[in-house]
């Protein structure tokens, strides 16, 4: 059931020393006073929407059915791209037409996408170079107080899809990426269980051994306490991803990697 109270979330490469988060909740707000807003992250690095996707996808199935998602990680802005408000029948999303939505998209590939084009759920502006506080806030805000997505502007079949991309086989091995650094210096791939089991079954081999920044990681341990101080080792996390690890340290920094770079699952050195 759709919860009572509405929920809009904001996710951002604005960070907080600006204007710019505190102006879309004021929109927010100012439109429908008891929203609950809550902000996913506004540290997401400058103009890197895959990185923005793949967080919007870590998180979002976790919030109530009818939550508003904002996002706008938009180094087009001000161009012709379009903003975007997608309904899938349990949540919404809106935010700029640039593929940050492709993990959705590919969730749900039925989606109800709209074009958000009715000036009268928007804010007048002086410029073009503040859409979330001019397009998506109120969007978001109107749509929360119970405006229908089909007032907002027209279907559209065509919204923007980025590449996403998933492990290949290359030879006897299973080439994944690093999709995601955390804070504490984890290396999150795009790696889960039955990949490793893939390349299992397809090699005829129980022992896998995982290749990363240069070295060979062996077997694949339960739980942070399991590795080392001073070499990596790898766990499934708790969302079924391949994630290398350091002991109360940074993989990233020790392996010197980050998002994008190479994993391999194979039987061999």
């Amino acid at each position: 059931m759709p919860s009572t109270r509405p929920f809009i979330t904001l996710l951002t490469d604005f960070g907080s020393r600006d204007c710019f988060v505190a102006s879309m909740k004021g929109v927010i707000l100012s439109v429908n006073p008891a929203v609950e807003i809550v902000d996913l992250s506004h540290t997401i690095a400058p103009h890197q929407v895959d990185e923005a996707g793949y967080f919007l996808k870590s998180c979002f199935q976790y919030f109530p059915e009818g939550t508003i998602h904002v996002a706008v990680v938009d180094p087009g802005v001000g161009t012709d791209r379009r903003g975007l408000l997608v309904s899938t029948g349990r949540e919404f999303f809106v935010g700029p037409d640039n593929g940050l939505f492709s993990e959705i998209f590919t969730l749900y590939p039925y989606a109800d996408v709209r074009r958000i084009d009715n000036r009268d759920y928007r804010l007048p502006t002086a410029g073009s170079t503040f859409d979330g506080r001019d397009v998506f806030a109120p969007a978001a805000a109107w749509l929360s107080n119970g405006v229908p997505k089909e007032l907002f502007g027209p279907v559209i079949h065509d919204p923007v899809h980025r590449i996403l991309m998933g492990p290949a086989w290359l030879g006897e091995s299973l080439v994944g990426h690093i999709a995601s650094v955390d804070r504490f210096g984890n290396l999150i791939s795009n790696l889960r269980r039955e990949d490793v089991e893939d390349v299992r079954s397809r090699t005829q081999h129980a022992r896998v051994v995982i290749h990363v920044g240069g070295g060979m990681i062996e077997g694949i341990v339960a739980n942070y306490s399991d590795g080392f101080h001073d070499e990596p080792r790898a766990l499934f996390n708790s969302d079924g991803y391949l994630e290398i690890f350091l002991r109360e340290s940074s993989a990233a920094e020790f392996l010197r990697l980050d998002r994008g770079g190479e994993i391999r699952l194979s039987v061999s050195g």
